[in-house]
């Protein structure tokens, strides 16, 4: 049954379905709420694959959603954090899939100095925990490096700077990755030129670099937060080739000083840090040079009287048997008056005894005992002669060996020597290699002031009134400031 007079109050009301009642509430916030800034602590901060940003924003009675898109996150200027409290800037709006308002932020920036010094504090601890600073990681810079790659601006004082003093102390071939060293896309460049130099092969074509130096001037931390960036440190603590940092002034600190291998206070102590001073190190290098010519002199003079005093303590070879050989006259010369003198007894007892004995009986037995005197005198001399024989041949054979070792002896003391003579004479050519006066001889120039202290810059030049400029051939003095002629008096 319809009523065509009811006047009750839901009569009038209309009806919206659950999709229009949504959008008009969706219109209502937008227009109510176009534009806002939002003081907030960020609370749970999500990042999907899409690249899209979901966090809260809080304080301590409300939250309310918050939608940072892929394409703006890419160029915020901080990343939001959970504890980080912030500025958001944007337009409040409706989710009806979920009944919810939510603020789609198109601007993000810290609540002040010391929410940044909070943010940095707070990733600097992170970092630490997982080793990223540990000094047991740090690489050692190499003494004398050829290439130094340097990853700076392109402009400005830093790069000449560097270009300055490295000249100055020993110059060395450069490679220079230009990046920008501030704004949103400097922490990204930085990040692509440390790891394009890791990326160098190498004996390539483009020579490797031994030491890369990343550098920039003084500014304030907004300034040089590209260098607080966590790609930035990890980049630098991965990096293969030992670096060097030097971003800002002295009392300046960034991750990136923690990260590398080596900090210096400014780029141009950073260039300082790289390479040695080339003279000192020439001048050290003629002072062990000559340290070691000196010794090996003097062990070349100690081993000569060490073999003259061997060769002078050693016997001469006719000397060593001399004994022997007077021994053996000395024998000969008591062996043969004795049996002379045996013999000369025995004929007399022969003679008696044959005075006792008839004459045929002492005839036969006279020549029996002949004929063995007579064999008995044979072996006699035989076996002396045998021993003289053998006596002499030992002789001989002791004397061959004496000469057989002397020999020796004296061709290793030649070869020793040889080998000593061979070692100084390299010493000799590397000294004369690193002589500066083979420097002159190219064409090169030394300028001395008054006292001959070298002169290394142009502005020290300018300080002095004469100057000594020395060629391969010799020196002249010449007048750095010109002299004013004198104004004469025309009357």
């Amino acid at each position: 049954m319809v009523i065509l007079n009811d006047t009750s109050p839901k009569a009038n009301v209309p009806e919206f379905s659950v999709s229009e009642l949504s959008n008009a509430i969706k219109r209502s916030l937008e227009q109510g709420f176009s534009h806002v800034r939002v003081r907030a602590e960020c609370g749970r901060v999500t990042v999907p694959k899409s690249g899209h940003i979901y966090l809260d924003l809080k304080d301590k009675d409300a939250v309310i959603n918050g939608i940072i898109w892929a394409g703006v996150a890419k160029g915020l200027k901080i990343k939001p954090e959970e504890g980080l409290e912030v500025i958001a800037t944007g337009k409040i709006t409706t989710y009806a899939g979920q009944s919810r308002y939510q603020i789609i932020i198109e601007s993000l920036e810290p609540a002040g100095m010391g929410a940044i010094l909070l943010q940095l504090e707070e990733r600097k601890k992170r970092l630490a925990a997982e080793g990223i600073f540990d000094p047991a990681k740090k690489k050692p810079i190499p003494f004398l490096p050829k290439t130094i790659g340097v990853i700076t601006s392109p402009t400005g004082a830093v790069i000449r700077d560097i270009l300055h003093r490295i000249s100055d102390r020993y110059p060395s071939h450069i490679l220079l990755w230009r990046v920008l060293v501030q704004g949103d896309k400097a922490a990204e460049q930085i990040v692509h030129a440390i790891e394009g130099f890791n990326a160098i092969e190498p004996n390539g074509e483009v020579p490797r670099p031994d030491v890369l130096i990343v550098a920039r001037g003084g500014g304030s931390i907004e300034d040089l937060w590209c260098f607080n960036e966590e790609i930035v440190v990890r980049a630098a603590a991965n990096s293969k080739i030992p670096l060097i940092s030097a971003v800002g002034h002295e009392t300046d600190t960034t991750l990136i000083d923690y990260a590398s291998d080596l900090r210096a206070p400014t780029p141009t102590g950073a260039a300082e840090m790289a390479v040695p001073v080339r003279t000192e190190l020439i001048a050290r290098v003629e002072t062990l040079g000559s340290r070691i010519i000196s010794y090996n002199m003097r062990k070349i003079e100690s081993a000569k009287l060490s073999l003259r005093a061997i060769i002078g303590s050693m016997p001469k070879a006719e000397n060593l048997f001399s004994n022997l050989r007077q021994r053996l006259d000395l024998l000969e010369l008591k062996f043969v008056p004795s049996m002379i003198g045996k013999l000369q007894l025995s004929k007399s007892a022969l003679e008696k005894a044959i005075a006792k004995f008839s004459p045929n009986l002492l005839s036969t037995n006279l020549i029996v005992k002949k004929h063995k005197l007579a064999e008995f005198d044979n072996r006699l001399k035989l076996s002396i002669r045998n021993l003289a024989r053998a006596e002499n041949e030992n002789i001989k054979n002791q004397k061959q060996k004496l000469d057989n070792a002397f020999k020796r002896f004296i061709l290793a003391g030649q070869v020793l020597n040889q080998k000593r003579n061979d070692k100084l004479a390299s010493i000799g050519q590397l000294l004369n290699s690193l002589d500066y006066h083979r420097t002159l001889e190219r064409g090169f120039a030394i300028v001395r002031d008054e006292s001959g202290k070298v002169i290394s810059s142009k502005e020290t030049a300018k300080s002095h009134n004469i100057l000594s400029i020395g060629f391969k051939d010799g020196e002249i003095n010449v007048q750095n400031k010109p002299i004013r002629p004198v104004q004469g008096d025309l009357f």
